[in-house]
């Protein structure tokens, strides 16, 4: 990790503007402490990101950490200067902390930063020549077809909880689903005669995406066995709005689902590691394997930005690769001969 300095030039124009307005920052900054600004600064993601609560607790924990950092060497917010930013990350790479947790980091203490320059707590950006080593990306790991119809076909679907779980499984996988959006969804949003799910992602922005026959015939013995057992039960509470819902109820929870699919995982040791974001890698490198477009999958999976989409494509390119050795004969003797 490297931290370099801007250009003169630019230097010397933060000193120009100083003078006369160059207190005024000063001056209001001692107003301004770690817990307020950050507290500010988590209430502007929620306002006008609109991000969720576990993305704005992220959020916080980097921000509370890197607040601790400051405050341990009597670094107040006015102060705040590249170097600072730059050792906190080396204290970071010291305890062993990966690459990407830095840069996780860092990219939270840049959203901070932006806002000190705009609410003029700070002269200029302390974040900005921050630069971390490039890193490899790790690819995500992902079921084969077969792999993914025997997980499937391991819910029992003679019960109600089997049911649901089948119906979430085959949503995930068919719709590519975060986690968090297929415990929120609502029956409103799922439109059978349509085939299609609303889905509300990351920031409040929303998304049209197809459902597929299996997810379809699915969701439909789901929500025909849950009305059943509703007009069957004597219990008297008013029915939770959510579409999917535990026995007593209540919405299903991210745990809760986890915990589900990792009930039926237990009967088959090579699918021990499944988790449910799997079965959204699934979805992205089963579409892109048979050919479908990587703008069309970027829209479906909700990425603001293709190039996390991109990541899928290299599971592709080696699927691809796989595909040609095994049926074509010159590649296939070619690959013989490598081993022999």
């Amino acid at each position: 990790m490297k931290s370099r300095p801007g250009p003169t030039a630019v230097a010397r124009g933060s000193e120009a503007n100083g003078g006369a307005r160059g207190a005024r920052p000063l001056e209001r900054a001692r107003n301004d402490d770690w817990d307020s600004i950050i507290e500010r600064h988590l209430d502007r993601l929620r306002v006008e990101r609109g991000l969720g609560n576990n993305s704005v607790q992220a959020y916080a924990r980097d921000l509370r950490e890197f607040q601790q950092h400051c405050r341990d060497r009597g670094i107040e917010p006015a102060a705040l200067a590249a170097r600072a930013v730059s050792r906190y990350l080396e204290a970071m790479g010291r305890r062993g902390m990966s690459v990407a947790s830095q840069r996780r980091h860092l990219a939270s203490i840049r959203g901070l930063a932006r806002e000190m320059v705009e609410r003029k707590i700070v002269g200029h950006d302390p974040a900005a020549p921050i630069k971390l080593r490039p890193h490899p990306r790790a690819l995500p790991r992902t079921l084969g077809r077969g792999d993914l119809e025997m997980l499937l076909d391991a819910i029992d679907t003679k019960t109600l909880r089997g049911k649901r779980d089948r119906a979430m499984l085959e949503l995930a996988y068919g719709c590519g689903l975060r986690v968090s959006e297929l415990v929120r969804l609502r029956p409103g949003q799922v439109n059978l005669a349509e085939r299609i799910v609303v889905v509300m992602g990351k920031g409040g922005k929303e998304r049209i995406v197809p459902i597929g026959s299996a997810a379809v015939r699915a969701l439909k013995s789901y929500l025909v066995a849950r009305e059943q057992e509703r007009s069957q039960s004597r219990r008297a509470a008013r029915p939770s709005p959510d579409l999917f819902t535990t026995r007593l109820g209540r919405a299903m929870t991210r745990q809760g689902f986890f915990k589900a699919l990792k009930g039926w995982t237990l009967a088959e040791p090579k699918l021990a590691w499944v988790s449910p974001h799997t079965l959204r890698h699934c979805f992205a490198t089963h579409l892109l394997e048979g050919g479908a477009d990587l703008r069309a999958v970027q829209e479906m999976l909700g990425h603001s930005d293709i190039s996390t989409t991109q990541i899928y494509t290299h599971l592709s390119k080696i699927h691809l690769r796989k595909v040609h050795r095994t049926h074509h004969p010159r590649a296939a003797r070619a690959a013989r001969a490598e081993i022999s």
